[in-house]
């Protein structure tokens, strides 16, 4: 496998980010996504805001020091989430799993919590090999595929904890 790490994100990756989150393939695997990946004023706000706020810990993920995707870690309704999004050239070579190893690694806080689109088969398999188990599922209007979806809800495995 190649070398993969997390690195801060700083302002030269936002362009690199912007064409990774509008990828259709991606966006519509990812589908709880912007209402329109293609608007950069919508997400030039929504990542200064992440960039700027004190609960979020957002990080680029890096293949033999070539951007390869973002992972990150926040709060949402008091529970401590973590995410990824690897770009489609790093898709199928254990990128996602090794950037989810290093972030949970990072990250202290306890319970961790995750989500993927029911139909997200990938995402689902990282998460589950690097120790995150279904603890419940719902259904909301997904705006990347443009009709409701079913979401799984995960959390770390306290057993698993640190793979």
């Amino acid at each position: 496998m190649n070398h993969i790490e997390l690195r801060e994100l700083d302002d030269d990756d936002l362009d690199a980010i912007f064409e990774m989150m509008r990828d259709p393939e991606a966006v519509a695997m990812a589908a709880f996504t912007t209402a329109d990946p293609d608007d950069r004023a919508t997400f030039d706000a929504w990542i200064d805001r992440q960039r700027h706020a004190d609960a979020v810990l957002c990080l680029v993920v890096t293949e033999n020091g070539g951007f390869a995707g973002t992972a990150a870690a926040f709060t949402v309704d008091g529970d401590r989430e973590v995410s990824f999004w690897i770009a489609r050239h790093a898709w199928g070579r254990g990128v996602a799993t090794a950037a989810l190893r290093l972030l949970i690694s990072r990250e202290p806080e306890r319970p961790l919590f995750a989500r993927a689109a029911a139909h997200n088969a990938g995402s689902i398999a990282v998460l589950t090999k690097v120790g995150f188990t279904e603890v419940s599922r719902n259904v909301d209007f997904a705006p990347g595929v443009g009709r409701e979806v079913e979401e799984i809800v995960f959390t770390l495995v306290p057993a698993l904890d640190g793979i």
